[in-house]
């Protein structure tokens, strides 16, 4: 038998953490961390080091656990970069090991193959924390370390790199177990106390759920019962209380509905959430005055919205703590009807707006069950319907770039389908972001996971088309070539369908679901029709970009100027 290396610590501690699927790319600087794997776990070679991180990201968020990254050294880590900082943006528990030149000329700057200059600085700034194996008898302690701080609040990535010395390094397994976290205090008593008290004198009490409530469900469904409360989410908090509820508003806090309902309400309880730009329209939405704050960062107190009552902690032990206090029977009888009609009418607004798409997102809903994981690229059928329309009973299974970045969502898909293999997969991209890692569609016929891909085609970027058309005289940049859909996944070996009508959605979704293994679906927008109310992103634009816009003469017959194709 061969002596124990790097590979078999970093299989030892993997597997003690229940993660069986590791994502990466072979290099002669990562060699025998990837020949363990591939011995003992499920190896995935993706075709990209930024899928690589996309996958290991979508795996964890689809299982709740840890998802594991093999990168190599210096260009391999730069391209590993992008998805870190998503990860990092979305608090996702990644491990991302990257390799690293022999410790002996590590930081000497003579140029050895692969080497780039500061790469645990890089690391540094896209990950929550970032070192460097320096000893072999201190590599298993890096390890357990690493894993544990990308296991524990807030989340998010933590890099290695090992030079590949002491990869190859003799090992000695230990079956020590990772430490796990300790449990965040419970905020002072007297403020526990107070936000209770705010919360019992309700009468029009709303709550507005991020990702920090996603690890309290019980306690947050406790809590609507006991206030009868509405709820409203961010997009990462989607799913927290399942989106059938009639007491969830859901995604909507911007629509007309939402901005009304949150006039009326008389408390704000917002929970884990950062309050982003485009979930309140550029931090102009008027929020109640009387707003208690819940977050596990004391930095986020009255970051975008002041704060009546700050507490700081686990959401699942403060709302346990809460419930102990809070009394009901104050909220106005009126006032759960309100919520429900607030709900229906922000979506049957947006069922109208995006017009023959609705069948498409009932289609989706209807074909897969409710644990199917539903991940979404950065495109307009996500940005619209995805994004909220489409019903979510649970975070784990609401995947999408929280960082906003185009591209990511078919690695993304292609780890979660692989965390949770019992359930059909389904992604949500357009062309121009497909385009971006179109290399994955070979990992994809490659690895054979239960994975359907709907290519919404537009030919383009019609998200900054849409924002050009309306506001610039020409466009830059945002009319594509795009391959031939139905040729392209014949020459990778996958099945293809195609949606061209409302009345093809239903039928092509359900059978491409039903196969066992992947399916490219391609959903011609011309033809499929416009949506009744073109999207255009939620972005500010200088008052001189609208005036030149108005200044110019529409030319229709290119659908340049003022006026959207």
């Amino acid at each position: 038998m061969t002596q124990p290396n790097g590979g078999d610590l970093l299989v030892e501690t993997l597997r003690g953490l229940g993660v069986d699927t590791v994502f990466g790319i072979v290099s002669v600087h990562n060699l025998p961390l990837v020949e363990a794997v591939d011995r003992d776990l499920r190896f995935v070679p993706v075709r990209h080091e930024a899928a690589a991180v996309n996958a290991a990201d979508g795996y964890a968020r689809a299982t709740g656990g840890l998802g594991c990254a093999l990168t190599s050294t210096g260009t391999g880590a730069g391209n590993a970069a992008g998805s870190l900082i998503e990860s990092l943006s979305a608090g996702t528990s990644v491990l991302h090991i990257t390799g690293q030149i022999d410790s002996e000329y590590l930081g000497s700057g003579r140029g050895f193959i692969h080497e780039t200059k500061d790469q645990l600085g890089m690391l540094r700034a896209v990950s929550t924390h970032a070192v460097t194996v320096t000893d072999a008898a201190g590599a298993g302690d890096i390890l357990r370390d690493a894993a544990a701080r990308a296991l524990t609040a807030p989340y998010g990535p933590v890099s290695v790199e090992w030079p590949i010395d002491l990869q190859f390094a003799p090992q000695r397994p230990t079956g020590t177990p990772v430490p796990t976290a300790p449990v965040p205090a419970l905020p002072d008593a007297a403020l526990l106390d107070q936000a209770a008290a705010l919360l019992s004198a309700a009468r029009r009490p709303l709550i507005w759920a991020g990702g920090g409530a996603n690890r309290a469900r019980p306690e947050l469904a406790a809590l609507l019962d006991a206030l009868n409360a509405g709820l409203v989410t961010s997009n990462s908090g989607r799913g927290c209380v399942p989106e059938s509820d009639e007491r969830v508003l859901g995604n909507y806090a911007t629509a007309p509905a939402g901005r009304a309902l949150l006039a009326e309400a008389d408390v704000l309880f917002s929970i884990g959430t950062h309050f982003r730009s485009n979930e309140t329209a550029d931090y102009t939405l008027e929020l109640p005055s009387t707003h208690i704050q819940l977050d596990l960062d004391p930095a986020a107190t009255g970051r975008v919205h002041p704060a009546t009552c700050a507490l700081h902690g686990d959401a699942a032990a403060v709302l346990a703590a809460l419930l102990r206090r809070v009394t009901s029977g104050v909220t106005e009888t009126s006032w759960p009807a309100r919520v429900r009609k607030a709900r229906a009418d922000a979506r049957s607004a947006q069922r109208h707006a995006i017009g023959p798409q609705a069948a498409i997102n009932d289609a989706v809903r209807a074909a897969c069950p409710p644990g199917s994981v539903i991940a979404r690229d950065v495109t307009i059928p996500s940005s619209t319907w995805g994004n909220r329309l489409l019903e979510i009973t649970d975070p784990a299974t609401n995947v999408f770039p929280r960082g906003g970045g185009i591209g990511q969502g078919l690695a993304m898909g292609i780890g979660a389908a692989l965390g949770r293999p019992d359930v059909p997969t389904v992604v949500i991209a357009g062309d121009g972001g497909l385009a971006v890692h179109l290399g994955e569609l070979l990992t994809l016929a490659q690895e054979k996971p239960d994975l359907t891909l709907l290519v919404f085609n537009d030919g383009g970027y019609g998200v900054l088309r849409n924002m050009q058309d309306n506001h610039f005289p020409r466009r830059s940049g945002v009319d594509l070539t795009t391959p031939d859909f139905e040729r392209l996944a014949a020459a990778v070996g996958l099945p293809y369908a195609r949606i061209a009508a409302e009345a093809d959605a239903g039928p092509v979704i359900k059978e491409a679901t039903a196969c066992e293994g992947p399916v490219l679906v391609e959903i011609d927008l011309a033809a499929l029709g416009p949506m009744n109310t073109p999207f255009t992103p939620p972005v500010k634009l200088p008052a001189t970009a609208t005036a030149i816009a108005a200044a110019t003469p529409t030319d229709t017959a290119t659908g340049q100027g003022g006026t959207p194709r």
